[in-house]
């Protein structure tokens, strides 16, 4: 890949990337530097990647750098559950549909969240995120099947309360 293509590639990806990164992390400046070490990884391996190739290895090493962050949160957690937390809750209903999506995906486990957002708002295909996330097609469906299950499940209860 030449220099002028990593350009380029930065310039198609970036955002697109930090959305889908930003969803679910839900951490502006956690969500940009994945992104930079991403295009950082890229970089070391400028050689390597072909260009035709390059919006799959990005999305892909995006992905393992955040189940990393995500896991190295976990690790970290650990030693912050002995501090005494202090909460604030508010009981206020939410008439926000944005609002009830994203608490709605928040259910979801890690795996069939990464699986909607990558088809339902970066409208990649079953290859693509099998791709990205190293599950077969047919993982890749089941679980977009059961995330949209369980979405349903959770809106229909919302529809209720409200």
């Amino acid at each position: 890949m030449t220099t002028k293509e990593y350009n380029h590639s930065v310039d198609l990806y970036s955002d697109n990337i930090f959305r889908f990164i930003i969803k679910s992390l839900r951490n502006e400046a956690l969500s940009k530097d994945i992104v930079q070490e991403t295009y950082l990884k890229l970089w070391n391996k400028v050689n390597e990647v072909s260009y035709e190739k390059v919006k799959s290895w990005l999305f892909t090493t995006a992905y393992r750098t955040m189940i990393d962050q995500i896991r190295k949160e976990k690790k970290y957690q650990g030693d912050l559950d002995d501090v005494p937390h202090t909460t604030m809750v508010t009981n206020q209903p939410s008439s926000d549909l944005q609002t009830i999506l994203e608490e709605a995906l928040e259910t979801l486990p890690e795996k069939q969240k990464t699986v909607i957002l990558l088809k339902d708002y970066e409208g990649y295909n079953y290859k693509e995120i099998g791709e990205m996330t190293g599950l077969n097609e047919s993982q890749v469906k089941v679980y977009i099947y059961r995330g949209r299950k369980a979405l349903q499940t959770y809106l229909v209860s919302i529809d209720l309360l409200i």
